[in-house]
């Protein structure tokens, strides 16, 4: 299969504040070569899709960044560790860190969280895979632990995830949070569906995990995976769907 001009992703640009230098994007399924459940736009190699379909993904979606910068690809675990250097073999990690040019970091979500931080001067940039247990198990306070620098000088920007609405979760989950934070309960509402479940808002469980740590220029956030058909969701497809990936890199 070429690379057809046809087949380039049709990319969701993120909203946001960051440095002209700062680039981002994130991929949707709107159009591509993947077929099936699969289509039309799915770089994620461990899903069980095409693997040409998937490779010629992934060459679409490194020309959008440029052949000299390589995509920084991750094995994610839902945990909390957070890659710091280029590596091309993925290594297990559900954050990456950029401080140069040289790689553009990239986390696959279909469903969780991906959240696009970046300085205001543009000399560092990082996303994190945030499904409930990245949250639970600090992932965004490790990823701002490795930037390193001052939290007011942060930009964060909520890429697509499931809405509060369409995400149920049980007493475990709620635990999770308000255990640790008791004040992470407004996060969660009785599930209308099941007794003693919840209807939790990843959105505003990241909100709070940020502003605790003196993160306040925060946008995005108004997305529902589950909801809009241009995205992947892997509890509206019953677990058999693509994933979106989610880039930022410096220019």
């Amino acid at each position: 299969m070429s690379d057809a001009i046809d087949l380039r992703p049709t990319l969701l640009l993120p909203d946001w504040p960051a440095p002209a230098n700062v680039r981002a994007f994130v991929t949707t399924r709107e159009t591509g070569p993947s077929q099936n459940d699969f289509a039309a736009f799915n770089p994620a190699t461990h899903v069980g899709d095409n693997a040409d379909h998937v490779a010629l993904c992934r060459r679409l979606m490194q020309k959008e960044i440029g052949d000299d910068r390589p995509l920084l690809w991750l094995n994610q675990t839902h945990g909390a560790r957070v890659q710091q250097e280029y590596q091309s073999t993925p290594p297990e990690a559900d954050a990456a860190v950029a401080n140069s040019s040289e790689y553009a970091c990239v986390v696959l979500t279909a469903d969780c969280l991906p959240v696009l931080l970046c300085n205001r001067q543009g000399t560092q940039v990082a996303v994190a895979h945030a499904g409930w247990r990245g949250l639970a198990g600090g992932v965004l306070e490790a990823t701002v632990a490795a930037m390193n620098c001052d939290p007011s000088d942060i930009l964060v920007w909520l890429g697509p995830a499931i809405s509060n609405a369409q995400f149920e979760v049980g007493p475990e989950v709620y635990g999770a949070f308000v255990a640790v934070h008791p004040e992470t309960a407004d996060a969660f509402d009785h599930s209308p569906y099941r007794l003693g479940h919840y209807m939790a808002d990843l959105y505003r469980l990241a909100r709070f995990r940020l502003e605790e740590l003196g993160i306040h220029h925060i946008s995005g956030g108004h997305f529902c995976t589950a909801c809009e058909s241009r995205f992947y969701s892997y509890r509206r497809d019953n677990g058999h769907t693509g994933r979106m990936a989610s880039v930022i890199w410096i220019n």
